[in-house]
């Protein structure tokens, strides 16, 4: 094939620390192939999480209950899925925009 170079052999590790430091300071392109590479899915894989403690007004408490009682659903699992639907809104309105103009707003 034309334009193909040939890469580089990836060395044995003995370690995770080793493997990492290497990568660390090499371009896996070098290595790797990525026109080739196919994306992963890992339809199992939960995210990590982290209990915290969060106080709420009563009535916002009953609010939210109520809605996740409605919805057949886990009040806790509800407030996951509304405070992660503000955070997806909250980065595309602050993000910078693409081209050189600034987005005009809606009225």
């Amino acid at each position: 094939m034309k334009g193909t170079r040939k890469l580089k052999t990836i060395p044995a590790f003995k370690s995770e620390s080793e493997e990492r430091d290497f990568w660390a300071h090499e371009d896996s392109t070098d290595y790797v192939d990525w026109t080739q590479a196919e994306r992963a899915v890992f339809p199992h894989l939960k995210p990590s999480t982290r209990t915290i403690s969060l106080r709420l007004p009563m009535t916002i408490l009953g609010h939210l209950k109520l809605l996740a009682n409605k919805r057949d659903v886990p009040y806790q699992s509800l407030l996951k899925v509304f405070l992660a639907e503000r955070l997806d809104r909250e980065i595309v309105a602050n993000r910078p925009p693409t081209s050189g103009r600034p987005k005009r707003r809606s009225r």
